[in-house]
């Protein structure tokens, strides 16, 4: 299991959520700020299995390009 930490523009992070969550990850989805302009992101974290990371990475990368991608391993991933 991996998390997956993308951070896109502030502008197409709707875009980027509703093409995960009809694709049926599940994004949990917070305000974040940095960059040499300190211009608002938005960070979308999603518990992904590894074999599905470069479906979801195509999917942010279509609706908003120029995105970052970070990826973690996940000791644990529990929905409670």
């Amino acid at each position: 299991m991996k998390l997956a930490v993308f951070v896109v523009e502030h502008s197409k992070a709707d875009a980027s959520v509703d093409a995960l969550v009809a694709q049926g990850f599940r994004v949990t989805r917070l305000a974040s700020t940095g960059g040499f302009l300190r211009r608002g992101n938005t960070t979308l974290l999603v518990g992904i299995d590894e074999h599905e990371i470069e479906r979801a990475r195509q999917l942010v990368h279509d609706a908003a390009p120029g995105s970052l991608l970070l990826t973690m391993d996940l000791e644990r991933y529990e929905r409670l």
